[in-house]
């Protein structure tokens, strides 16, 4: 009897490594799909073997990462999007990625259904199956996570380490250090284990991508980044491909302690969690994407940008990126970047960012408009005493009206 075909986002990690196997046992041929999204990785002749010896038919690995940066890196950046104040959203903005290759490669393959290894408490379930049904409303989704069957023999790390070694399937974690990591190009994330009490601190040696502020350099280090149409294309004068230069910038900054945050979120499906995050690059490409724009847009863009963002970032967070909205948003953010090209000089100091200057040739600073030491050039001071007027006539009328 011929089986059934799944693809399943394979990360090579614990979870996804053990779901292969039990996906297996249960009568189905698992294709593995790996994407390569910028992470620091094993070989990947390790990985195909990795996946091979937990019981994969197939190991497809493709190089998504230049996709990644432009498509959705890049007007994550740009909108400036943040989730709850400070998660510059890592994780979640790479799953509408996977899951569209996922769709693809089950077309593809003839495959009828698709598998990733996300918890049924968390975030990432919802996004990956919102996409898989916005991409194909038919498509059939495996997740072991919401089967009884597997979260009550596997409840836990400890399980799946166990189920691991039985299958002598090679894995990064360790009861030691249980913590489940998450990397791509922009970031990488740590949960689970000891942090899941919101009051213990991360272990030092837990961090990837950047050491502390207190051991970062004593000196400034002073970088620029120019820009072109809101696409960054230079550091430090020097000519970088957009993943190029993200990497750099990760290097750059890691290495001055920029980047790491300690967060309670609100997750999608109802509860807080807590998520230690580094995201050093693209912490400084958003200050510097900020300050160039800045100068480039007037405040009205600015203002709508700023009040739409949290709409943008909430659709990432919750796994709607392939909804009407985000599709209207996106054109949003392709046509405020015309114009938002110059040049930002900015220091890293022990985690900080202090941007130094920001310079553009089509920049709506005008310094003899603004300056308090020149003439009044095109601006009449006493045309403010009307304008304040008018702008106060609400208010006015309010208070005559309330102290009658």
């Amino acid at each position: 009897m011929k089986k059934e075909k799944v693809v399943l986002a394979y990360s090579g990690g614990l979870d996804t490594s053990v779901i292969v196997r039990w996906l297996v046992e249960e009568g189905y041929e698992v294709i593995a799909l790996c994407l390569n999204l910028g992470q620091k990785v094993e070989s990947l002749d390790a990985i195909k073997a990795k996946g091979i010896q937990a019981g994969a038919s197939e190991v497809i690995i493709e190089d998504v990462v230049d996709e990644f940066a432009r498509d959705y890196i890049l007007p994550s950046i740009q909108m400036h999007a943040v989730y709850e104040g400070t998660y510059l959203l890592g994780t979640a903005i790479a799953r509408p990625l996977i899951a569209k290759h996922q769709i693809a490669c089950a077309k593809q393959s003839g495959a009828n259904a698709v598998a990733h290894g996300a918890t049924g408490k968390g975030n990432d379930q919802v996004r990956f199956e919102m996409g898989y049904y916005a991409l194909n409303p038919e498509i059939k989704v495996i997740a072991p996570w919401k089967i009884k069957k597997f979260y009550k023999a596997y409840p836990g790390r400890k399980e799946l380490l166990e189920y691991a070694q039985k299958y002598k399937i090679p894995v990064k974690a360790t009861k030691k250090e249980p913590w489940s990591s998450d990397e791509n190009l922009l970031h990488i994330s740590f949960e689970a284990g000891m942090l899941e009490d919101p009051w213990t601190k991360p272990l030092k040696e837990m961090y990837e991508l950047s050491i502390s502020p207190e051991k970062a350099p004593d000196s400034v280090r002073e970088l620029t980044i120019d820009f072109e149409d809101g696409i960054p294309v230079k550091m430090d004068g020097k000519s970088y491909s957009l993943v190029a230069l993200i990497r750099e910038l990760n290097k750059v900054a890691g290495e001055n302690g920029v980047g790491r945050i300690d967060i309670v979120e609100s997750r999608f499906v109802g509860m807080k969690s807590r998520g230690v995050y580094e995201t050093p690059g693209g912490t400084v490409l958003m200050a510097a994407h900020r300050a160039i724009e800045s100068i480039t847009l007037t405040s009205d863009v600015i203002d709508l940008k700023e009040t739409l963002m949290p709409r943008f970032a909430r659709l990432i967070y919750n796994g709607s990126w392939f909804s009407p909205q985000m599709k209207l948003l996106l054109n949003l953010v392709r046509e405020s970047q015309t114009g938002v090209t110059g040049t930002v000089r900015m220091e890293l100091y022990k985690g900080n960012i202090n941007i130094t200057g920001r310079k553009s040739p089509v920049s709506l600073y005008d310094a003899d408009i603004a300056s308090m030491e020149k003439d009044q050039g095109n601006y009449d001071v006493e045309d403010s005493i009307g304008f304040i007027r008018i702008n106060a006539l609400p208010l006015r009328i309010l208070s005559k009206a309330r102290n009658k």
